[in-house]
């Protein structure tokens, strides 16, 4: 359990730091900021580097969401839900951490820019609305966890995860960013949120309820359509260990 609490602080971390690293430090850089699609990129680079660096040692989850999806699903264990979402978070703050320490280097830095944090209304790139928001979160991590759990099963092809949930996470980016900055992960909300405070605390429920939601209901729903899966797959990126014992 002490490998994959490490291996799920350090993913998430890394996560948050390489994501919203490149939005706060390298979106809008004068003449060759990366953009929208650099962003979207930098977070499905993330998870493709982390998913085949980690991914035999915890499953590389990186997201409560989808520790929850996986739960739905009946391949996790109960037990070992609360140590995966405390690394997460944690995780995701301590590279919150790391990025406001670099980018506070800048004269002129200001929280009050956002620190790439989530939002609805007039905190929303695109001021798109709370119900707009709560839709997007919700069908994106509902269909985040569908590649997850299905990319993972073990009659998927081996060794491609990885890249398939990497490239999803970036289709993700590039639909959602406009309308709430893409989360469909709670830690890299609350990561965020923590350093902005105000405005963002105070809509990062949203963040919270939307993306496990819509993971409980994929995870229940891919029971219903692989249901000849077994309880834990052996795959390389999603393998659940089981007890030192056995």
């Amino acid at each position: 359990m002490t490998k994959k609490f490490a291996a799920e602080f350090v993913g998430t971390l890394w996560l948050v730091l390489g994501g919203c690293g490149s939005a706060v430090l390298a979106a809008a850089f004068p003449e060759v900021g990366i953009g929208l699609v650099g962003v979207s990129l930098a977070f499905g680079l993330t998870v493709v580097t982390i998913a085949y660096a980690l991914g035999h040692i915890s499953g590389a989850h990186l997201n409560p969401a989808v520790t929850f999806g996986f739960l739905a699903s009946g391949r996790f264990k109960a037990s070992e839900l609360v140590p995966y979402l405390v690394a997460q978070i944690l995780g995701g703050i301590a590279g919150a951490g790391i990025l406001y320490l670099i980018a506070s280097g800048k004269a002129g830095f200001d929280l009050s820019g956002g620190f790439a944090a989530n939002g609805y209304g007039t905190h929303s790139p695109g001021g798109y609305s709370l119900q707009a928001a709560f839709v997007t979160e919700f069908v994106m991590t509902f269909l985040f966890l569908i590649i997850i759990l299905g990319a993972t099963d073990v009659k998927a092809s081996k060794g491609f995860a990885g890249l398939a949930i990497g490239l999803g996470l970036t289709l993700i980016h590039l639909i959602s960013i406009p309308v709430t900055n893409t989360s469909v992960n709670p830690a890299r909300s609350i990561s965020q949120a923590l350093f902005v405070g105000d405005w963002a605390m105070a809509q990062l429920w949203l963040f919270i309820v939307a993306p496990i939601a819509g993971a409980i209901v994929a995870g229940i729903f891919y029971r219903l359509v692989y249901s000849e899966a077994p309880r834990f797959s052996d795959d390389k990126i999603q393998k659940e260990l089981v007890d030192d014992h056995q």
